[in-house]
């Protein structure tokens, strides 16, 4: 790859991790604000927002996306790994690669049926918040697994191309 097109994907990652942070960042202090301006608006005043309730599942919604997102960036997401430590160490590499690309290819078929969903939500003039339409608020569903994918894709073509550098190294497999 040219160094140029190797020096705008790193800077779009780094604005890609830069909008994670922040996005989480502030939908976190939203949601812990609106979530005790409505617990003190129930106490105090007796009241509460109509829409608050609603407007906090979206919120959470949104941050555990946008969390896996990043949780797939650095390869602390959620994994069950019970594979290495009943195969030799030698071939976890492989498993891990398998391991990304069936995550890859759930992620993208999670990305499939959440787009689908959309066009249901679409069809269906679905509303939240009021009169907010709910495909809006669940428009994260697709851009976040497609990214996850994106992001497990990318990990298992890494391993692979690790794989075969280790391979290719003069004294690797000794």
């Amino acid at each position: 790859m040219s160094g140029s097109a190797s020096g705008l994907l790193a800077r779009l990652e780094r604005w890609g991790n830069g909008a994670e942070n922040a996005s989480l960042v502030l939908l976190l202090g939203a949601l812990t604000a609106l979530a005790v301006g409505q617990i003190v608006l129930r106490i105090v005043f007796d009241s509460g927002l109509l829409w608050a309730d609603e407007l906090l599942r979206i919120m959470v919604l949104w941050i555990a996306l946008i969390g896996s997102i990043a949780a797939a960036r650095s390869k602390r997401h959620l994994k069950i790994d019970v594979l290495s430590h009943l195969i030799p160490e030698r071939y976890t590499q492989i498993a891990g690669i398998i391991v990304d690309g069936f995550s890859s290819l759930m992620c993208g078929l999670l990305a499939w049926h959440s787009i689908r969903f959309l066009q249901i939500t679409i069809a269906m003039e679905d509303t939240v918040l009021v009169d907010f339409p709910s495909w809006i608020a669940h428009g994260i569903l697709p851009v976040a697994f497609l990214l996850m994918c994106y992001r497990f894709l990318i990990s298992s073509a890494q391993g692979i191309g690790d794989l075969f550098n280790t391979q290719n190294t003069p004294g690797a497999n000794q």
